[in-house]
């Protein structure tokens, strides 16, 4: 008889996965909240700080990382774990960023991001990403983070939503920056460059007042980008 399917066991990082995501599905109740933001600004900006040294990649990723990090300072109860009986409040953004491996995905962890430069969060990427790539992560480079970053962009995702990675309150889909017709307040028709995300929550914690904050406060942080532009060096 013709089999119609081929078998294959579960590795080791798939049953974690599973494991985890069917723990956050069944424990955390979820809400989330969608917006677009212009990133014309922040290409641009991109474009200007990779002239400087263009031996060193820049992504648009690594400058969303430090805008999350600079809105979770401005926005603290959303940079928090739950811990069940109490809230586990971080003096700083240490955030998750979930990257592709073969046969699942890792979250290694940009600490301190809000601290550092656009400069140090690519570098630090970059070697995390590599790093992950071989297996050869620590355990302590993926355990913590009070936030995780999600980005499909690469691949034409529009938007997504995200499961929050216990016990972890947060987690940030984004989708690809798209070229869209944009009408203004006052009934001006242009087009702009849009970035649509996503923000999940767990509602144990956070409330959709402080969700709601909390990406007002990114997308200030990424139509107007002056104020991350690294202050320690360039390349």
């Amino acid at each position: 008889m013709h089999e119609v399917y081929a078998v294959k066991t579960l590795s080791p990082i798939r049953k974690v996965i599973a494991a985890r995501m069917a723990e956050a599905t069944r424990t955390i109740p979820h809400f989330r909240l969608v917006t677009d933001i212009e990133v014309d600004a922040l290409v641009n900006l991109r474009k200007e700080l990779q002239g400087r040294g263009p031996e060193a990649h820049l992504s648009l990723n690594d400058l969303v990382i430090k805008a999350c990090a600079t809105a979770l300072m401005d926005v603290p109860a959303i940079n928090i774990q739950w811990a069940e009986n109490e809230i586990h409040q971080y003096r700083t953004a240490d955030i998750s960023v979930v990257t592709a491996v073969e046969g699942g995905l890792v979250t290694p962890i940009v600490r301190r991001a809000d601290s550092k430069s656009i400069w140090e969060i690519a570098c630090e990427v970059k070697e995390l990403t590599r790093r992950a790539a071989e297996n050869a992560l620590k355990m302590h480079e993926i355990v913590g983070g009070a936030f995780s970053l999600s980005n499909l962009g690469m691949y034409d995702v529009d938007q997504f939503d995200a499961i929050i990675n216990p016990p972890q309150c947060a987690i940030l889909a984004i989708g690809r920056a798209k070229l869209s017709v944009v009408v203004s307040q006052d009934r001006e028709i242009r087009i702009a460059t849009v970035l649509r995300v996503t923000l999940s929550v767990d509602h144990r914690a956070i409330d959709g007042v402080t969700a709601a904050a909390f990406l007002s406060a990114l997308r200030s942080r990424l139509e107007q980008p002056g104020d991350l532009i690294p202050a320690k060096r360039d390349p």
